[in-house]
């Protein structure tokens, strides 16, 4: 989706569900999350990295979760205040990512004997082994570490 449609979408709905209530809409940078309901700022984001691959209605269920957290409240979290919100307001309860959302701009990229390829955005500190691999940690299913191009943000 393009920016300026993700802005126009944010901004309806922030009319629609909050209206002269001070709060605005941006984008961030993150690559781990989809949005955020920054209470002190009243303030809703959008992973700029997600609105650039997503598709509409995908941006409008990360959007109307972010109002729902604005309309409940801080103490609301994922409760059911905030459940009940959610619901009303459209949002349909499903978990959009199960992954991070810019995975490909990880900097580290592990793979076990296996080769089952993992990545992290931060450098690994202690050995990991492979979860597909064992349940467990084991020796045998150790990653090895490799840092990759890092890409613009």
């Amino acid at each position: 989706m393009l920016a300026a449609d993700v802005t126009r979408l944010a901004e309806a709905l922030l009319s629609a569900h909050l209206p002269g209530r001070g709060w605005s809409f941006g984008f961030d940078r993150a690559v781990r999350r989809a949005g955020a309901c920054h209470h002190g700022e009243r303030r809703i984001t959008v992973s700029r990295h997600l609105a650039e691959r997503a598709e509409e209605d995908e941006v409008r269920q990360v959007l109307l979760h972010e109002v729902a957290h604005a309309l409940a409240g801080h103490r609301a979290a994922h409760g059911p205040r905030w459940r009940a919100t959610a619901a009303r307001i459209g949002y349909t309860g499903s978990r959009l990512h199960d992954g991070p959302v810019a995975e490909e701009r990880a900097t580290w990229v592990g793979s076990c004997p296996a080769g089952h390829e993992h990545r992290r955005f931060r450098r690994p500190t202690r050995e990991v082994s492979c979860g597909l691999c064992s349940h467990r940690f084991s020796r045998a299913a150790l990653i090895t570490w490799r840092r990759t191009a890092a890409l613009p943000n």
